[in-house]
């Protein structure tokens, strides 16, 4: 494979991750003739098939999913060193590729938005998705830094707390116990819940909370949205067990009301990690100590505190 030229890599990933010419071409910018032109001379390098089609379906071969891994690993460190030597120049451009737990969608464009001027010439890649989702990218080191309200203990990493992060229930104004004061946990054991779906880390904590104070409860309704969460507690559906800082408009809006629970807020942290093997490009670094120093501030100035906050912690 002594010939085999990065151009060639990239456009094999691009594939790989699209199973399709076409979305390849698309994302490149090439003709779909120029991508199976550089895949096929991979191949020849090769010596073996890396695709098979099926049908009109396009499936990595054997071959090219064992290639993937490490032509995906020679891309990513060839990004690292331009960016590192970049660095050396005084130069502040790169790619920084973070990614978060939909639940912090609601804060991390602010983030961003405040790290940008510094750095106009990086180009910012976004990915938002539940944990499980989250974990996989990292795991795979699609993602640089992810922003996550837990630490995943099946991956090593290295992660740090850069800001609180509360968590309520919430109900609709005319809810029979949105006026009640100092209530119980177990006064809501008869309510109707609307929780997140699986893998979500909104959905483990309440999960813990509720399991801590041996408090059972009742799901109506199971939702991958924390959107449709809101839309269907203000409907009057039942109530929900939600971050704080998904719901800070609602809330000063008086569409939706956190309920006086005795210890709730539960208060968590958000946390700043990466692969504990992962080299760090500076961009990256850059913004890691970006979140340490300036985010839970920029996250307070964007969302405020819930109801209670201060007395629960």
């Amino acid at each position: 494979m002594r010939n085999v030229t990065l151009r060639q890599m990239k456009v094999f990933v691009s594939v790989a991750r699209h199973l399709s010419f076409t979305r390849a071409a698309q994302e490149l910018h090439l003709t779909q003739p120029a991508v199976s032109q550089q895949v096929k001379l991979l191949e020849e390098e090769v010596g073996l098939p890396l695709f098979e089609k099926i049908g009109r379906k396009v499936q990595l071969a054997p071959a090219g999913t064992e290639l993937l891994r490490y032509a995906t690993q020679t891309i990513e460190l060839m990004r690292e060193a331009t960016e590192a030597l970049a660095a050396m120049r005084g130069l502040k451009r790169g790619v920084l590729k973070l990614g978060a737990v939909s639940t912090a969608k609601y804060f991390a464009p602010s983030l961003l938005s405040a790290f940008a001027p510094a750095y106009p010439e990086v180009q910012i890649k976004f990915d938002v998705g539940n944990r499980e989702e989250i974990i996989k990218q990292m795991a795979a080191n699609e993602i640089d830094l992810v922003i996550m309200g837990r630490p995943p203990r099946e991956l090593e990493t290295i992660a740090e707390p850069f800001a609180k992060h509360p968590l309520v229930i919430i109900a609709a104004p005319d809810h029979p116990f949105a006026g009640r004061k100092r209530m119980q946990l177990k006064q809501l054991s008869n309510q109707q819940f609307l929780i997140r779906e699986e893998g979500s880390g909104t959905r483990a904590s309440m999960e813990h909370v509720f399991r801590e104070r041996h408090v059972p409860f009742r799901v109506s309704m199971e939702v991958s949205s924390n959107e449709t969460i809101k839309q269907a507690v203000m409907a009057g559906m039942g109530i929900s067990f939600i971050s704080a800082h998904t719901v800070g408009l609602e809330l000063a809006a008086g569409k939706l009301v956190c309920l006086d629970i005795v210890g709730l807020p539960i208060v968590r942290d958000w946390y700043v990690m990466h692969l504990r093997d992962k080299h760090l490009s500076p961009i990256a670094t850059a913004f890691r100590t970006f979140l340490l120093e300036k985010g839970g501030q920029i996250i307070h100035k964007t969302i405020g505190d819930p109801p209670g906050a201060r007395r629960a912690q």
